[in-house]
């Protein structure tokens, strides 16, 4: 037996909808004394990232995995977007010593 249109109908929208992905979030880092700062925690793929650089050197906050490259004059900024979960190994291009590890959430 066959059940009544409408109670198909209605069982179709009484059924959870599945759950909304979260707004992109915008995460800051802050360059100085020839470090990275604290790397943003709850990142999410889509986020954005503000690079901040308070050195009186030039800089980049470079993705090994090439995802991003923010070239950094002293005192300036610049923006990345995260597009991949995962671990996103960061370095600068002019300082190799500085290196930063990202953690991506899908």
């Amino acid at each position: 037996m066959r059940a009544p249109a409408s109670i198909i109908a209605l069982s179709v929208l009484l059924m959870p909808l599945p759950p909304a992905s979260a707004a992109p979030r915008t995460h800051s880092v802050v360059i100085d004394k020839m470090k990275f700062g604290p790397m943003p925690a709850g990142l999410h793929a889509g986020d954005r990232i503000i690079w901040v650089n308070k050195d009186m050197f030039r800089h980049t906050a470079t993705a090994k995995d090439g995802s991003f490259d923010v070239d950094l004059q002293p005192g300036a900024s610049g923006v990345s977007v995260v597009r991949k979960a995962g671990a996103i190994s960061v370095v600068c291009r002019y300082h190799p010593g500085m290196r930063a590890m990202l953690k991506v959430s899908k």
